[in-house]
């Protein structure tokens, strides 16, 4: 015999519900609250009758991942239904201790996304622009990319595209190489000079292909 006395002795399986009812009234009666997967847990006096409750554990959980922007973290909440007074009051707290920094994430997104991706300063702004940045916070961001910087990052790209276009010609290489630095954000000034140098050491056919293609204002730039 067990002795009962010890609550649950060697018994394993064995189900003992809690007194007063099941643990989901249990849980429910110690106020609780329901989240999402995409939500953080809140702290145990919270409850889904407090907005801001709601509002800090959906922040939370979202910052858990990566860091967010101030208006990105806004959307979220928006469509979460969170209402607009007790969003802001939320935002507006995790600003003042630093867990919302535009101007940081600015500045580590630019160094990420030029490293990894060679991103030239159009692109980048674009996307700080599509994270909901600040023009001056994005502004100050992009000051660390120098034009020495630029200019390498954009050479690296052609010379990683020109390992695998042995077979075209230089025209088509040309048109393809600008239109590559196009979509990477290379104004069309820096990208039609990095292609002629990059062009220049295949010798005079290359370079006199690209000059062509570029002097005749062959449109494979973006605006």
């Amino acid at each position: 015999m067990f002795d009962r006395s010890d609550g649950a002795g060697r018994r394993g399986p064995a189900r003992r519900r809690p007194r007063g009812g099941s643990s989901a009234e249990d849980s429910e009666s110690a106020g609780a609250v329901p989240l999402s997967r995409d939500d953080a847990p809140g702290s145990p006096e919270d409850d889904a009758g407090d907005p801001e409750s709601v509002a800090r554990a959906i922040c939370l959980r979202a910052l858990t991942g990566a860091p967010k922007t101030r208006k990105q973290l806004a959307d979220l909440l928006a469509r979460r239904g969170v209402p607009v007074e007790a969003a802001v009051a939320v935002l507006d707290r995790f600003t003042e201790v630093g867990l919302i920094d535009d101007a940081a994430f600015a500045r580590a997104w630019v160094d990420s996304r030029q490293a990894g991706r060679g991103l030239g300063r159009r692109a980048l702004r674009a996307e700080l622009h599509a994270k909901g940045v600040d023009a001056e916070l994005a502004a100050e961001a992009l000051a660390l990319v120098d034009d020495e910087g630029e200019r390498s990052a954009a050479q690296e790209l052609v010379r990683r595209r020109l390992r695998g276009m042995g077979r075209l010609d230089h025209a088509t290489a040309t048109r393809r190489l600008l239109g590559m630095l196009a979509r990477k954000g290379y104004g069309g000034a820096l990208a039609a000079a990095v292609v002629r140098d990059a062009l220049d050491s295949l010798g005079d056919e290359g370079a006199d292909a690209a000059a062509e293609l570029l002097d005749a204002g062959e449109d494979v730039l973006l605006p």
